[in-house]
């Protein structure tokens, strides 16, 4: 009977140790280098941008220049805006973001979700905002592939009856 109990008492202590681990990977920890920093990296098309973001004046670099040099076209830099309003933390922070292949739009997409993915480490109060309009996840579309027998990736060739 003692040995039943002692067995039990062992089993409360591993389920109580596995509730306490469940609930720390539940929540969701701030993530910074010692730079005070947070990094993520964001995906949209064929573009990859790596993005930190640091408390700031709301700087936004990218690719060593102006986010207004860089993307000129104002539509681009309000993508770029967007996390920040959400979050209710414009000009609190500063990016630094590096983006390679795809488009501008692409490009623009792509440290969109790296910004709201760093923001989310720095601040995970923030995820809840984030994650309501969306810009945590990925967006997944990209551009279909040619297939053989066609012109493009629907497109057929013209028919000719004779």
């Amino acid at each position: 009977m003692a040995d039943e109990i002692k067995s039990l008492e062992g089993l409360e202590s591993i389920a109580e140790g596995v509730v306490a681990e469940t609930e720390t990977m539940v929540r969701h920890e701030q993530v910074r280098d010692e730079l005070g920093r947070s990094y993520a990296t964001g995906k949209r098309k064929d573009a990859v941008a790596r993005v930190w973001i640091k408390p700031g004046s709301g700087k936004v670099v990218v690719n060593g220049r102006e986010m207004n040099a860089y993307f000129a076209r104002p539509v681009l830099q309000m993508i770029l805006r967007q996390p920040f309003t959400v979050a209710g933390v414009e000009d609190q922070f500063d990016v630094m973001a590096t983006v390679k292949g795809g488009g501008l739009s692409g490009q623009a997409g792509a440290v969109k979700h790296g910004i709201s993915k760093a923001l989310q480490l720095y601040d995970p109060a923030l995820r809840g905002a984030l994650k309501a309009a969306g810009f945590l996840t990925r967006d997944s579309r990209v551009v279909e592939r040619k297939k053989y027998g066609k012109a493009k990736a629907r497109k057929s060739f013209q028919f000719s009856k004779r």
